[in-house]
């Protein structure tokens, strides 16, 4: 990554950045939402892959990004759904299922919060 001190190469960079988060939430643009309640304690977050046994959350998601709100709204976190499925199968392999949700009804995966930051 170039760095700089440049004003223009800074502006540049920033409107990059701009565009796709523009890009991201134009009309069209499929975000998934999921406040995960526990991940600020925890410092995973949660991903569901089935619930009472089938399929859902990041088995069946037609979104493009999901984004995880923590620690009671005060900051986020957005992930494209892409390096999220990636995560998702890799922290599978290591650790499996586990078990989450309301009442434990779902079955999901745990992902270090640092590993996605």
């Amino acid at each position: 990554m170039q760095y700089s001190n440049d004003f223009n190469f800074d502006l540049e960079f920033g409107e990059k950045a701009e565009t796709w988060v523009k890009e991201i939430f134009s009309e069209g643009g499929k975000v998934e939402v999921k406040y995960d309640r526990m991940a600020h304690k925890t410092g995973n977050i949660y991903v569901e892959v089935y619930s009472r046994f089938k399929k859902s959350g990041i088995s069946t998601t037609k979104a493009d990004y999901w984004i995880f709100i923590i620690d009671k709204k005060s900051y986020g976190i957005l992930i494209n759904t892409k390096r999220l499925k990636e995560l998702c199968r890799e922290f599978y392999e290591l650790y499996g299922l586990t078990e989450g949700g309301d009442n434990d009804t779902s079955s999901g995966v745990l992902i270090p919060i640092k590993s996605i930051i």
